[in-house]
């Protein structure tokens, strides 16, 4: 059904018009059998997916001058969310507002999970309508509605110097006069990036941090000229404060037409100093792990894995836009610009007490259901932090560039296109886990700790599979768990019902699996990727007994932030 037809009319003191529904009515005291059709029905059951969770970090840490520039960054940052707002879904703002106005007592579910999922799409479930019958573009809002990746590919092959704009990663696709155009963020968003911006300045005359003044102040020019590079740079040379703000346009994950329109976010955080100084030794093993992936030299020739480029462990503040929508982030590695990771590397963000309520509402009552007594007892939080510590460090592994067989070359994202990011981030999940082998050998990872790591990789995996297939994190995550069954390395007892590690073969299918990564993204081939997440990306009867046995348990947590 088309996203313009009418919504319903809700029954209260005043009548409320949905759009996107796909139905209409009229406005009546009661609600018809019709209407009653397109609210899904089993909306609480779908709120408490997600466990409500107060985040909190010691504002005694901060100086009066730090809780101040604190203060602005938050504000800045709570405008990227009404930009994501805009991106993910063309009604998704109308309908937020028009709940929020309804005087039926029931909206105020569909209101709080419409702002979970940032619209009336559950991310949870590949992204179906849980309000309305209208399906969500692939594209998002990133493009007219109706687009289809054929049109976009073909309208740059008839007009291919328009084929820079229109394949940026920071302007939106919209029909104008029966044409095309590729119109820039800071002119479609102009009205979040302005004030943004100036919020960003405020703070960077308050602080009197060098590196933390010269990064604000360029961040704010950046978010107005599209061009980031310089600010990108500033952000890893941060050094001596302890808040710091990530804000802008970043991941592609929410483009599932093309995967390369970036969505707007932000993270705003307080360094844990004495946390970083225990980790900060990874970095030093970098060079090491990139050398000892089981590839020839081709598939891993990238320069920013020597350098000394940032590992922080942080208080999550505040989060906005796309890294809220839905199942929240533990740990981010930006810039994605290749110009930059090359010239310093990335920055890897570990978001602690983010990790540490995800383990305790959903990780650990996991592993109690679905492993076996004795491998569940291997299961600690120390695997889970490490684990994604090394998955954030892998993201640097590999190549970024490709060459095609015609002769192009380009950066991998670009050559795998939406294939890329769920291939990304189970390589980075894989090679993470190979290199423990040789952390362990290096003495960073203790022997006795080795099978906490893979038993807890293996229970992350329940937890990483109810986040909604279509969702990069989980298709990479799926795609392991067949590859590791297929191979023996994961074991189901039949009589248990329960999962263990056979940890005679988990190594071996570990560094297979790695390799065929590895491989996929030097070669840049689509189809293979393409056939690659076919082969593996299903969803078999035993997985689907399992995650139903889950539903107790919540999926992931709904920060509240002080």
């Amino acid at each position: 059904m088309d996203l313009k037809k009418d919504f319903m009319i809700l029954a209260g003191m005043a009548c409320l018009v949905l759009l996107a529904v796909g139905i209409s009515s009229s406005c009546k005291g009661e609600k018809s059998e019709e209407e009653a059709l397109f609210k899904a029905p089993d909306i609480k059951a779908r709120l408490e997916q997600f466990s409500p969770t107060q985040l909190s970090f010691d504002r005694n840490l901060l100086t009066e001058e730090q809780a101040q520039v604190l203060d602005k960054l938050v504000q800045a940052a709570k405008y990227m969310d009404e930009i994501f707002w805009k991106q993910a879904s063309y009604k998704g703002v109308e309908i937020r507002e028009m709940l929020d106005k309804s005087l039926d007592a029931a909206d105020k579910d569909y209101l709080d999970y419409v702002i979970i999922n940032y619209g009336p799409y559950d991310r949870l479930d590949e992204n179906k309508p849980f309000i309305g019958s209208a399906t969500k573009p692939a594209g998002a809002a990133f493009y007219p509605a109706d687009m289809t990746k054929q049109e976009f590919q073909d309208y740059i092959t008839a007009h291919p110097d328009l084929q820079e704009a229109f394949e940026s990663p920071y302007t939106v696709i919209r029909r104008q006069g029966g044409e095309l155009a590729a119109v820039p963020y800071n002119e479609e968003y102009k009205a979040e990036l302005e004030p943004a911006a100036a919020l960003l300045r405020e703070a960077a005359e308050i602080t009197t941090n060098a590196s933390l003044k010269k990064y604000l102040a360029q961040r704010a020019d950046d978010l107005l000229s599209n061009d980031y590079y310089q600010s990108d740079c500033d952000w890893i040379d941060l050094e001596g404060n302890l808040v710091e703000i990530v804000i802008g346009p970043y991941e592609v994950y929410e483009d599932g037409l093309n995967g390369i329109k970036a969505a707007y976010t932000s993270f705003v955080y307080v360094n844990d100093v004495e946390e970083m100084k225990k980790i900060a030794g990874y970095i030093d093993f970098l060079d090491e792990m990139q050398k000892n992936l089981p590839v020839e030299q081709k598939y891993k020739d990238m320069q920013v894995a020597g350098l000394k480029s940032p590992l922080n462990v942080v208080f999550e503040v505040y989060t906005a836009g796309d890294t809220r929508a839905g199942v929240q982030t533990s740990a981010f590695v930006l810039p994605n610009d290749e110009r930059v990771r090359e010239e310093k590397g990335s920055k890897k963000v570990m978001l602690k007490n983010m990790m540490e309520a995800k383990f305790n509402k959903s990780l650990a009552p996991i592993s109690k259901l679905v492993l076996t007594e004795e491998d569940a007892a291997y299961v600690s939080f120390w695997a889970y932090f490490n684990e994604t510590v090394l998955h954030e460090l892998c993201h640097a592994l590999g190549v970024n560039y490709t060459t095609l067989p015609d002769g192009t070359r380009t950066t991998v994202n670009r050559a795998l296109r939406e294939h890329y990011s769920p291939i990304e981030e189970g390589k980075a999940d894989i090679a993470g886990i190979f290199s423990v082998r040789l952390l362990i050998d290096k003495g960073w990872i203790p022997q006795e700790k080795e099978r906490e790591v893979y038993t807890s990789y293996l229970a992350g995996m329940f937890r990483s599979l109810r986040f909604g297939l279509h969702e990069a994190h989980a298709l990479g995550t799926l795609v392991q768990y067949n590859f590791m069954m297929e191979r023996g390395a994961f074991v189901y007892d039949e009589a248990a019902e329960k999962y263990h590690v056979d940890m005679s073969k988990i190594k071996d299918a570990v560094e297979e699996l790695t390799r065929q990564y590895l491989i996929l993204e030097g070669d840049g081939d689509y189809d293979k990727a393409a056939a690659f997440l076919e082969q593996y990306g299903k969803v078999t009867p035993l997985l689907e007994k399992t995650i139903d046995k889950l539903t107790d348990i919540p999926v992931d947590i709904k920060p509240e932030f002080e």
